[in-house]
């Protein structure tokens, strides 16, 4: 885990990068983005947003299933309502609609 203040490493910046390219109302999972990155994997992505994610847009990045991070569920509905972001169900589980609300990258 890193601390406050910590550089970035260069894998951590461009999972950054790719989470703050996420349009408004569409997802990407963790796994998603470790094959658009060619590196890494879900947990790698996981352990980037755990350590910096506060500052991206983290609720566009979710578990394949469509469900938010856990913990962040009521946080990750207000966005996804806010955005417009298809849902398949918005009383707990929270879960997205993958088949509508997945974006492929650039």
């Amino acid at each position: 885990m890193s601390a406050p203040g910590d550089p970035v490493d260069e894998y951590s910046a461009r999972v950054l990068d790719v989470v703050d390219a996420i349009p408004p109302g569409q997802v990407m999972s963790y796994g998603d983005i470790a094959e658009y990155l060619g590196a890494g994997g879900p947990r790698q992505v996981g352990r980037v947003l755990a350590a910096y994610g506060g500052g991206v847009a983290w609720w566009r990045v979710i578990h394949a299933d469509g469900t938010p991070p856990p913990g962040h569920e009521t946080a990750a509905l207000a966005h996804y309502l806010a955005e417009g972001t298809p849902l398949r169900s918005a009383r707990p589980p929270v879960r997205v609609d993958m088949r509508r609300a997945r974006w492929a990258g650039q």
